[in-house]
């Protein structure tokens, strides 16, 4: 017998014992004692077998295929004894071995119709459902579970209601039948046949595939026929909505889809059509376009072989497909790069010496870096004949032609205009970005196409809109990029800023390599430590410090006056400044590293002479050191050092902030106590261990020092370094706090006109420093005469203006003893 037949056989058994359901009569015949007038008998004690995920209804008959060992010996005890069993369900389906605990206590009487053995051991049951029985103790647990039971008859009743829901139901589960229609066509019929509502009703749940094992549960367990209809009806109810909802959502996507078939279609005959008539559509007419950009762009080899494999897949596809525009979008990127598009540098040294003096004062050091790079430059195109005919030809042509500079110093300096200069030198076309806050990778590599709406870095994108491949790039803050869970964009930059990788640069967006070595890139920065060691190590790192007074009266006089004047439109004979007057704003009103609020002082002046030229006065104005009030108010800074000082205790220090070189205040002061050290004013940790070794260092030195030995049994030392909201740390404010601790404890008073920079160590050294050159100049800037500076820091004065050289006194010190000679004031 085939497979079908015994499937067609085992439908009709179930068919027909659905058909011959149990009378009402028979069922009233049982009895909880086990004896009966009617056919059917139930015994008080029966073998549970428990069900999992599975509710049996009574007068149904259902498959049922189990596996477990005590399972299986309980069927087999069944059939040899030909008892009926007691099925319940598992209140939870994932629990392998159920307990008495584990199931329902309302459950369904079965006898065992038919049973099939598999090759694997398990059973396949046709158990039909007989009464509904309620467990009243569980009697055994092994081999399998057995309980004594009772029958647990359903309330019948009569009326209008009961009869209106069945005919519901009748009418529902056709409906659902028909839009299911995997039901045999029978049931319909044997179901609208049914008038009994009890039998009708477990009749039509046990067909409904989608009712939940609680809701059946709870189905079986009502008393009410009544009840049990309307439960029946609402769970019909919501699964006609929701199959009747999918078969209108199955039949709109249907109707769509037909809707593009028959549109590709048409399209399809349309270009034949135009075939025919010698007509070229738009989509090929834009495919040619694309093949003559690949013609004259002269990317690589690999970018080529990419860019024409992507367009032969666009050639095949219908422009309404929905990955057409994607292709479209990736080819346009490709082809519109400056693969071999460029400038021509000027090389000329004496050009670019005068545009660089003209755009900004001093900075010899990098202007002569500059000129190098071009002399080099120049020098390798004048013998380029004779290299490559050397047997290094190719290492030759290989070799890098791009520079990696990196600016850094104060804000204020001219770092950004700097590049600007740069590239007007050079002759190239200039870029500009702001890395400050950026926290993507994607930014810098650019998003990969499988995401909506990618595009490509901000590397491509600027290339792409600056239409040449060695233009000056300009890399803007590159101290403060941020790191987060979308990468680390500082990473991401080791590729590009590396001459030795970023010829063959690959944006994730593109995924073929672009040369990026012909690209000058400039990086700005205020601080160097927030810059990763691995980038930093890629790049030149050229140091802009901060402006003498003079040197800000030159640019003043230069750059600043001139430029405020043709932003407020005034002519050059009608305002003019006096140097005493810009030495005075200098002075009084700025007091910064750069020239930033310098000229913002400046444009002040200028816009009040704007004002009284708009009211009628037309004089011209020069402003002298004495006008300078009436025209910016009230003075903003004052000499303070010699106030902050007064007092023993108090000493005068040089630190480097992101602003340039400052001064810094450590107070100390004592107070009765045994032996405390307080250290406050938002320290880090390496500032306050050289508190702990300048006071460990007094203390040793106390004899020498004239320091009565008892005052640190009862006393308590309190440092503090004021501005308390901004963080500071380093070891170079060491002979610092050790020289104020000297003061306080000698109760001799620190020289107000003395600064000192220098870490220390516990035997006395004072050793080597770094930022030099802005300490000295934060020193002259507040009108200090004498600077303490470590010895093996002798070679940094090299870097100091000569006038301040002039204006201040240097002492290099060995020793902590040599500090505190210069700096402490005698008894």
């Amino acid at each position: 017998m085939s497979n079908r037949e015994k499937e067609a056989e085992r439908l009709e058994d179930l068919l027909g014992l659905l058909s011959h359901p149990l009378t009402k009569s028979d069922r009233d015949s049982s009895s909880s004692d086990g004896k009966e007038s009617g056919l059917i008998q139930i015994p008080t004690h029966l073998p549970i077998l428990p069900l999992r995920g599975l509710v049996v209804f009574p007068m149904t008959a259902v498959p049922i295929r189990i596996g477990q060992p005590r399972s299986v010996r309980l069927i087999d005890d069944a059939m040899l004894g030909k008892q009926l069993v007691g099925l319940v369900a598992s209140r939870d389906p994932e629990v392998e071995n159920p307990g008495p605990d584990d199931v329902y206590r309302v459950g369904t009487v079965a006898a065992v119709h038919r049973l099939f053995k598999a090759p694997d051991g398990t059973l396949t049951l046709i158990m039909q459902g007989l009464l509904r029985i309620y467990v009243e103790e569980f009697t055994g647990k092994s081999p399998y579970l057995t309980a004594r039971v009772i029958i647990s008859p359903e309330k019948t009743e009569k009326s209008l209601e009961i009869e209106a829901l069945q005919r519901n139901i009748t009418d529902g589960f056709h409906r659902l039948n028909e839009l299911v229609s995997t039901g045999p066509e029978q049931m319909s019929s044997l179901i609208v046949n049914l008038e009994d509502p009890l039998q009708l009703t477990y009749a039509v749940a046990n067909q409904m595939k989608k009712i939940s094992l609680e809701d059946a549960q709870q189905l079986l367990e009502l008393d009410s026929v009544t009840e049990k209809l309307h439960m029946l009806l609402g769970l019909l109810t919501k699964e006609l909505e929701v199959l009747e909802l999918g078969r209108k959502i199955q039949t709109e996507a249907q109707s769509e889809m037909q809707k593009t078939q028959q549109e590709y279609f048409l399209r399809e005959q349309l270009k034949a059509i135009r075939r025919k008539l010698g007509e070229e559509d738009e989509q090929q007419i834009e495919v040619e376009e694309f093949r003559e950009k690949v013609e004259s762009s002269g990317m690589p080899e690999e970018a080529e072989k990419e860019t024409r494999r992507e367009l032969d897949r666009l050639s095949k596809l219908p422009t309404a497909a929905a990955e057409y525009s994607v292709i479209r979008t990736y080819l346009d990127w490709l082809t519109s790069l400056p693969w071999d598009t460029q400038t021509e540098d000027n090389l000329e040294i004496i050009h670019a010496r005068q545009v660089l003096d003209e755009d900004h004062y001093d900075l010899e050091d990098i202007k002569e870096r500059i000129l190098e790079y071009l002399a080099v430059r120049k020098l390798r195109e004048e013998r380029r004949e004779e290299f490559e005919q050397d047997e290094l030809a190719d290492l030759i042509r290989r070799e890098r032609e791009g520079v990696i500079l990196c600016f850094v110093g104060p804000p204020g300096t001219g770092k950004t205009s700097l590049g600007q200069s740069i590239a007007r030198a050079l002759g190239r076309k200039f870029i500009r970005q702001s890395l400050g806050g950026v926290r993507d990778e994607a930014e810098i590599r650019g998003h990969r196409r499988t995401y909506i709406g990618a595009m490509p870095g901000r590397i491509i994108q600027a290339l792409r809109r600056v239409e040449s491949n060695n233009p000056v790039f300009m890399l803007d803050e590159v101290d403060k990029l941020g790191k987060d869970f979308r990468g680390d964009p500082a990473s991401a930059l080791l590729e590009v800023l590396d001459p030795e990788q970023n010829r063959e640069f690959r944006d994730h967006y593109l995924g073929v390599p672009f040369d990026l070595s012909q690209v000058m890139f400039i990086t700005t920065a205020n601080l160097l430590d927030p810059i990763p060691a691995p980038l930093r190590d890629r790049m030149e790192i050229l140091k802009l410090s901060g402006y003498t007074e003079t040197e800000k009266a030159h640019i003043a006089q230069g750059y600043l006056i001139p430029r405020q004047l043709r932003e407020n439109g005034l002519r050059s004979e009608e305002l003019a400044f006096t140097e005493g007057a810009l030495r005075k704003i200098i002075q009084d009103y700025t007091r910064e590293a750069g020239v930033r609020n310098l000229e913002r002082e400046i444009g002040r002046v200028c816009r009040k002479v704007v004002t009284g030229i708009a009211e009628g006065n037309g004089d011209p104005v020069r402003v002298t050191a004495r006008d300078v009030p009436k025209f910016l108010k009230k003075q903003k800074y004052f000499p303070e050092t010699a106030l902050r000082t007064q007092l023993p205790g108090v000493a005068t220090g040089l630190g480097v902030t992101i602003a340039g070189g400052d001064l810094m205040f450590f107070e100390a002061t004592k107070m009765p106590g045994s032996k405390g050290f307080t250290v406050t004013g938002q320290l880090g940790e390496v500032m306050k261990e050289s508190a702990q070794a300048a006071l460990s260092y007094v203390r040793a030195k106390s004899e020498e020092l004239g320091i009565p030995q008892d005052i640190f049994d009862s006393t308590d030392i309190h440092l503090h370094v004021p501005a308390g909201a901004v963080p500071k740390d380093g070891p170079s404010a060491g002979v610092t706090m050790a020289t104020a601790l000297a003061s306080l404890l000698t109760e001799r008073q620190v020289r107000d006109d003395v600064g000192m920079t220098g870490e220390i160590t516990l035997r006395g050294q004072v050793l080597p420093v770094g930022g030099i050159k802005e300490k000295v100049l934060a020193a002259h800037r507040a009108g200090l005469k004498t600077v303490i500076l470590p010895k093996q820091n002798q070679n940094d004065l090299d870097d100091i203006p000569d006038e301040v050289q002039k204006e201040l006194t240097f002492v290099l010190a060995e020793r902590v003893n040599d500090v505190f000679e210069a700096a402490i004031c005698p008894q």
